[in-house]
């Protein structure tokens, strides 16, 4: 049977006892499900848990994920553990997810890793709406197999869609037995891990503030010992994007929080607070 599940969230800044919090309506349909919201750091920031309990996808199954944050609202979201895709028999098994950011909103998308087992058709799509003021970070980790367990991607298909409407569109499909993109130096070089980290505004980011990012970023990759490939780039005036493609998860996910952290300082002066399930 085939799961079908959708989860709504509405973030919206308020005055509780004159202090300024960011709270969430959540409605949902079906296994995906939000913790309870927790404030480790500030009112200012709520930090959200997305659960599903079966534990991953198979063909036909289907979770759609809508955020909105109010103007001036700032959530973390975050998965405890890896996003599973699971072997199909034939059926697509799709996560979409479509965020739409207010004036001065701030978001940070942060979930665990995604793992496409050999022999998944999988479809998974993000799309980010910013209004002027508006700022997010995001990250997106696709491991091909189980690298650490020598279960190679040698069966299937993933296709992977990351969008900021009129400024940056992503879309590729990697089939595994597409051998030129897994294999060539111009594609995944042998590597099975791939891990994307961005910054995003809806309006232009001062090319100083944007040098800052992208110096963050190479002072990173530099000191790393990491034996992966890895870039950072400002593909448009309100976009900074961190590229790493490496032969395990631990070591790449070490590599994208270090530039989180960076990042969160510079750009929004607020230390790096790691969310307690990652250490659970």
């Amino acid at each position: 049977m085939a799961w079908q599940g959708s989860l709504q969230l509405d973030y919206r800044r308020d005055e509780v006892a004159g202090a300024a919090r960011t709270v969430v309506r959540d409605r949902h349909d079906g296994p995906l499900r939000v913790l309870a919201s927790l404030y480790p750091e500030a009112p200012g920031v709520c930090h959200n848990v997305l659960v599903h309990p079966p534990g991953g996808l198979v063909g036909g199954d289907a979770l759609d994920i809508a955020v909105n944050l109010a103007r001036d609202a700032h959530a973390l979201i975050t998965t405890p553990g890896a996003t599973r895709f699971y072997r199909s028999t034939g059926a697509a098994a799709t996560q979409s997810l479509h965020a739409k950011l207010e004036v001065g909103a701030r978001l940070e998308w942060l979930p665990l890793e995604t793992l496409a087992y050999s022999g998944c058709i999988a479809e998974n799509g993000m799309r980010f709406e910013l209004a002027p003021g508006a700022e997010m970070m995001g990250w997106d980790l696709l491991a091909l197999g189980l690298p650490a367990s020598d279960q190679a991607f040698v069966r299937g298909r993933f296709t992977q869609c990351i969008e900021l409407p009129g400024r940056w569109l992503e879309r590729g499909v990697v089939d595994a037995g597409d051998t030129r993109l897994l294999d060539s130096p111009l594609g995944w070089a042998g590597h099975r891990v791939m891990g994307t980290l961005w910054f995003a505004a809806g309006s232009a980011v001062p090319a100083a503030r944007r040098d800052a990012l992208l110096g963050a970023a190479h002072v990173a990759i530099e000191g790393d010992a990491l034996q992966a490939s890895a870039g950072a780039t400002a593909l448009h005036d309100g976009i900074v994007v961190l590229r790493v493609l490496a032969p395990r998860v631990e070591p790449l996910m070490g590599l994208l929080m270090r530039v989180w952290h960076a990042w969160r300082e510079l750009a929004w002066q607020l230390p790096a607070c790691a969310p307690r399930v990652w250490r659970t």
